[in-house]
C-alpha cells in the first residue's frame, strides 16, 4: 500500500542534503548527492550546491527554480528504505 504524503517543510543543509518533514509526522535528512553524477538539462544545475539550496515547496513537492521537482511519495519511500526517517515527538 502506498502512503500518500506531502512535504510540509524543507531546509537545505550542507553536502547536498536537506532536512525534510512530511505530512505524516516523519522527518529526516534527504541525501541528494546522487545529483552530482546525474546528467540532463534539468539535473545538471542541481550539482551546484548553491542552486540545490534554492529548493522550495510547491503543493507539498520539493521544487527548484528550473522546474525540476522530486515526488514526495517516492522521496519518503526512499528515505524510509535508507533508514533516514524518524517520527517527531507528539
Amino acid at each position: 500500500m502506498i502512503e500518500i504524503v506531502k512535504v510540509v517543510e524543507v531546509k537545505p543543509l550542507a553536502d547536498h542534503t536537506a532536512f525534510v518533514r512530511f505530512s505524516n509526522g516523519e522527518e529526516g535528512e534527504a541525501d541528494f548527492s546522487w545529483l552530482c553524477e546525474a546528467t540532463g538539462e534539468m539535473l545538471r544545475p542541481l550539482a551546484d550546491e548553491a542552486f540545490l539550496n534554492r529548493v522550495f515547496l510547491s503543493n507539498g513537492v520539493l521544487t527548484w527554480p528550473n522546474g525540476f521537482d522530486v515526488d514526495a511519495i517516492n522521496l519518503h519511500r526512499e528515505m524510509a528504505e535508507q533508514g533516514r526517517l524518524r517520527r517527531t515527538a507528539a
